[in-house]
């Protein structure tokens, strides 16, 4: 898909959420206001010409006094009912690190490659989670899918580590749920031995093509899979990798939910990141906020209520790594 097919393709699909709400006031921000205009101009556009009634009366790119000097101008508008809030997430050091308009906005759209942009939320109010983070979740990894393992391959050691850590045995049955390229594939392998089983899931075709580039085919089988939707039989599972996975959920506790479902009484799941929560966080240009998926006292919540006991929670700047066993 070509640069203006992708642009044409998300506002399309906003406006198609959108349009039946007219009259409606949508606000654009992101802190660059050239940026905002023009995605304004492209938004406005896509409406269909029986939706007039709708208008873009767009605040672009305005800043307001924040926790750091200033912040977005979302963090200072009222919520109203005949407005969306959209934000921009500009990159990869956009200028609200600390109160950034998107955790007020109903609508988030990537835009770090200008070129590129993709949908990264709709509050369930406008549109169910199954109308539309699949595909665009498949958009935004698949164009990073060819340049994954040379971005990313130095932490290989890390993942190793990590499945040693996770306390995979000889002949269990080792499942990486959202495994990209499957980097942890190979020592998950290793440690199940031929009397175990690994298999690497990912609903991403480009990231699977680039596992099976990579050889990890040959000790691995890989399944294009939702891990909202696991094609697993219950309890079939005695180890769950989820690397860079819950915190890409549209709904953390469903997804630990199922992956529950699927993991035997007593077996156990690693949640994983190469690097800390905070460190990843300032890598996409934020702070880290309290509640996040990932908050250890979040997370020992949404395991516990999703059929999960936590062990072990560690969040250090080498490596986010949480322990659960499933109850």
């Amino acid at each position: 898909m070509g640069v203006p097919e992708r642009i044409t393709e998300v506002t399309a699909l906003l406006a198609e959420v959108l349009a039946p709400r007219a009259p409606l006031t949508v606000i654009v921000d992101g802190g660059d206001p050239g940026a905002a205009a023009a995605f304004a101009s492209r938004l406005a556009a896509a409406f269909p010409a029986s939706s007039r009634a709708w208008s873009i009366d767009a605040v672009l790119g305005l800043t307001g006094p924040g926790p750091g000097g200033f912040d977005s101008a979302l963090n200072v508008l009222e919520p109203a009912t005949d407005q969306v809030l959209v934000y921009l997430r500009g990159g990869p050091r956009h200028r609200f690190a600390e109160g950034d308009g998107e955790r007020r906005a109903q609508i988030v759209i990537d835009t770090r490659d200008p070129d590129w942009p993709v949908i990264r939320h709709i509050h369930p109010s406008l549109a169910p989670a199954d109308w539309w983070y699949l595909s665009e979740s498949r958009a935004f990894f698949a164009a990073k899918a060819a340049t994954w393992d040379t971005k990313f391959g130095d932490d290989l050691p890390a993942y190793t580590e990590a499945v040693r850590l996770a306390g995979v045995r000889p002949g269990d049955i080792a499942v990486d749920v959202g495994c990209g390229t499957g980097r942890a594939l190979p020592a998950l392998s290793a440690a199940v031995g031929p009397s175990g089983r690994a298999l690497g899931l990912d609903f991403t075709p480009a990231m699977l093509t680039e596992a099976h580039r990579a050889g990890r085919g040959t000790c691995a089988t890989l399944l294009l899979a939702d891990a909202r939707r696991l094609p697993l039989a219950t309890a079939a599972a005695d180890v769950i990798f989820a690397a860079g996975l819950v915190h890409h959920l549209p709904d953390p506790l469903a997804g630990l939910t199922e992956l529950a479902r699927v993991t035997r009484p007593g077996g156990r799941l690693a949640i994983f990141h190469p690097i800390g929560r905070a460190q990843l966080a300032a890598r996409h240009g934020r702070a880290l906020r309290p509640g996040e998926p990932l908050d250890e006292d979040q997370l020992t919540v949404s395991l516990s209520a999703s059929g999960w006991k936590l062990d072990g929670y560690e969040d250090t700047p080498a490596r986010f790594l949480a322990l659960a066993t499933r109850i």
